[in-house]
C-alpha cells in the first residue's frame, strides 16, 4: 500500500431541496468520512490505498463497503460488528452559503473499534499511515486503537500523517486538546487548519504554528489557510503557496481531505514540497465547486488540466 487510513465512514442522507431539514421530503443516499475522502482522492490519482474500519452487519454497512471497494480501495481490514449499527450523517443546506451537519453515530459499529482492529503487518506494508482527530473522538477504545496504529507505524518506519480535524460535536476542546497534541507529538507530518491550530496552540501565525509543532517532534508541517492557500515548513524548506481561484463555492465540506489527498499524492511521486502543496490546493479547489464530500475529488487528468489552466503547473 501507498497509504493506509483509519476511521469511520457513515451513510449520508442529503435533502434534494434547500431549507430547513424539517421540510425535506426526498433525500439522496451517499457516504461521508474524512478518511475515505482522502483514500478516494488518492485512489483516483492512481495510488494504492487501504482502509481500516468497522461497519454494522446491516444493509447500510454492505452498501458502504461495496462503494468504497468500487473506488479501488482495499477493504480487507473492514470488520462487521454483529449488533452495533452503521453510523448515519445528515446534511442540511439552509442556503447556498450555510450547511449544517447532524451525526447519528453514538455507539455506532465504528465507535466500537479497539486495538484488535489493528493488524501490524498490514500497516507495515504502507508508506504512510493517515489518521485524523475524528477517530480518537469516537470512544476511548478508538483512542487506544489510534495509538496502537501509531506504534505499529513507528516500529516499521511508516510515516505518520496527522490531520487534527477537530469536531466540536464529538468532543469538547478541553478533552480534545491533550489527546490531539499527544498524537501530533508522535506524528511525522501534520496538516492543521488555521482554526485547529488556534485551538491546539493558541496561535494564528502560520510560522509560529509550524515552529511549535516542530518542537513537538514533527518533520513537516503544512498549515491550511483556506482559499488563501497553505504555508509549509520542513527542516530545510519554508514557503507559502497561494490557493487556486474559485468562482463559486458550492460545498466547502471535504476541502481539507482533498488537500491531504493531493498533497500526499505529490509526496508519493517525489515532487518538491512546493509542488505537492500546489497539488493539494488544486484538489481542494476542485472539491468545493461540487456538491458532496467526495464527488468532486478529481481524476489525475482532471487535476492536471485544472492546474495548467490556472497557471500553476505542478509538472513544470
Amino acid at each position: 500500500m501507498d497509504v493506509v487510513t483509519i476511521g469511520e465512514t457513515m451513510v449520508m442522507f442529503t435533502p434534494q431541496t434547500t431549507g430547513l431539514l424539517r421540510y425535506a421530503k426526498n433525500f439522496t443516499l451517499s457516504y461521508a468520512g474524512a478518511e475515505t475522502n482522502v483514500a478516494i482522492g488518492l485512489s483516483r490519482l492512481g495510488h494504492r490505498v487501504g482502509w481500516i474500519s468497522q461497519v454494522g452487519q446491516d444493509e447500510l454497512g454492505e452498501s458502504l463497503i461495496s462503494f468504497v471497494r468500487g473506488e479501488g480501495i482495499d477493504v480487507s481490514q473492514v470488520k462487521k460488528h454483529p449488533t452495533a449499527p452503521t453510523g448515519l450523517y445528515i446534511k442540511e443546506y439552509l442556503n447556498q452559503k450555510e450547511v449544517r451537519i447532524y451525526y447519528y453515530r453514538h455507539q455506532s459499529a465504528a465507535s466500537m473499534m479497539d486495538r484488535r482492529n489493528i493488524d501490524t503487518d498490514y500497516i507495515s506494508r504502507a508508506k504512510f499511515l493517515h489518521i485524523t482527530g475524528i477517530t480518537p473522538a469516537l470512544s476511548g477504545s478508538c483512542r487506544e486503537m489510534i495509538f496502537e496504529a501509531i506504534d505499529a507505524a513507528k516500529v516499521h518506519g511508516v510515516k505518520v500523517v496527522f490531520d487534527p480535524n477537530y469536531r466540536a460535536k464529538l468532543w469538547d476542546a478541553e478533552t480534545a486538546k491533550p489527546v490531539l497534541l499527544e498524537i501530533a507529538a508522535r506524528s511525522d507530518i501534520i496538516l492543521p487548519g488555521i482554526d485547529e491550530a488556534r485551538l491546539l496552540l493558541g496561535k494564528s501565525d502560520p510560522e509560529e504554528i509550524a515552529n511549535d509543532l516542530f518542537h513537538l517532534g514533527a518533520q513537516l508541517v503544512v498549515v491550511k489557510l483556506g482559499p488563501e492557500g497553505a504555508y509549509y515548513q520542513s527542516k530545510k524548506e519554508v514557503g507559502f503557496v497561494a490557493g487556486f481561484p474559485v468562482d463559486e463555492v458550492v460545498d466547502p465540506v471535504g476541502a481539507g481531505d482533498a488537500f491531504a489527498a493531493g498533497f500526499l499524492s505529490g509526496l508519493l511521486e517525489g515532487l518538491s514540497l512546493e509542488s505537492a502543496v500546489q497539488r493539494g490546493n488544486a484538489a481542494g479547489a476542485l472539491v468545493v465547486m461540487v456538491r458532496g464530500d467526495y464527488e468532486g475529488l478529481p481524476q489525475r487528468e482532471t487535476l492536471m488540466r485544472f492546474m495548467k489552466a490556472s497557471g500553476q503547473d505542478v509538472l513544470r
